[in-house]
């Protein structure tokens, strides 16, 4: 006798991983960069003091753009939001230098750009050229910070925000409301 509740399961779980897996990136598709909107901080040097003020730097800005880019669905949203506040990104940026005594100030802007292969946690991104959100400090040939403002893997709500997140799946509710009849 066939388990109608398992071959059920079965379905959906078969169902569940198709779905996921026409959502995922691949990497021979032509859009595949131009889905990913990146940030790159450079510090003025590759001097001690210049590259701890990039990282303080990038700490700020994580801080402003974060709540901002919270409701982008798009990384045309992503763009629209960083254009439009550029001279909020660099008044954060030359005010954690001023208060650090650089004389220098920073300059941001979007653009495209080269970026060779690199890997974030479990996402490995192809060397090619990206859109990203490019943040000058002084002259802006030291060492750099990179990561990805869209989809948002650096601008994620902070821990203190994360018991206001609920997490559904519609799979789970349709097996869990499967058993229950």
């Amino acid at each position: 006798m066939i388990n109608i509740k398992g071959v059920f399961i079965c379905v959906v779980m078969f169902v569940a991983i198709v779905s996921f897996s026409l959502f995922l990136p691949q990497k021979n598709d032509e859009t595949y960069a131009s889905d990913y909107l990146r940030i790159h901080i450079r510090a003025n040097s590759n001097s001690k003091i210049d590259q701890e003020v990039k990282y303080k730097v990038k700490d700020k800005i994580v801080e402003v753009l974060t709540p901002l880019l919270s409701n982008a669905l798009s990384k045309q949203d992503a763009v629209n939001i960083v254009n439009n506040n550029i001279s909020l990104i660099e008044q954060t940026a030359n005010s954690v230098l001023k208060n650090n005594n650089f004389s220098y100030v920073s300059k941001a802007q979007i653009k495209s750009e080269y970026f060779p292969t690199r890997t974030y946690e479990s996402l490995t991104l192809s060397g090619d050229v990206y859109d990203a959100l490019i943040v000058e400090l002084g002259s802006g040939k030291g060492d750099n910070w990179w990561c990805v403002v869209y989809p948002p893997m650096c601008f994620v709500p902070s821990t203190d925000n994360s018991a206001n997140i609920v997490y559904k799946s519609k799979i789970l509710e349709i097996i869990k409301n499967f058993f229950r009849e």
